[in-house]
């Protein structure tokens, strides 16, 4: 499973899986987005790169989520198709994703940002895992 949903006590969370770092970082991705809307509903209209650096991968990794979360907000652009390539604390992405029309597309709930509580990248047996928390 590329991510399951966890409870927290007044925010909420989940745990991200991949093989490799740029599989984590594409579930973390799709894990938060299927939090804040239905992604059943939504389709690939526009592409857009990001490239974002970092001292470690932790920090990379919330970096990455935030930056997804005020593109969202920003520019109203759900990205949840990705093409990542992470080489030590750098980051490119390729993103698609769609224009949103909250005619069309309900948001479930908002997501403010991903923190650092309790982050920590795991690596066992070959399978990478995030555990993250989301402010809500």
């Amino acid at each position: 499973m590329p991510y399951e949903v966890i409870d927290h006590t007044a925010d909420i969370g989940i745990i991200a899986r991949g093989s490799d770092p740029a599989d984590l970082f594409s579930n973390a991705a799709r894990g938060m987005l299927s939090l804040m809307i239905d992604v059943s509903t939504l389709y690939r209209d526009t592409t857009r790169e990001v490239i974002l650096e970092a001292r470690d991968q932790e920090i990379l990794l919330v970096q990455w989520l935030n930056e997804l979360v005020y593109i969202m907000y920003s520019e109203k652009l759900a990205l949840w198709e990705f093409d990542i390539s992470i080489e030590e604390s750098r980051l490119t992405a390729r993103c698609s994703g769609q224009k949103l029309d909250f005619h069309k597309h309900q948001l479930l709930r908002e997501i403010k940002a991903a923190t650092y509580h309790d982050l920590q990248i795991v690596v066992r047996g070959g399978e990478y895992s995030a555990k993250i928390i989301f402010d809500i």
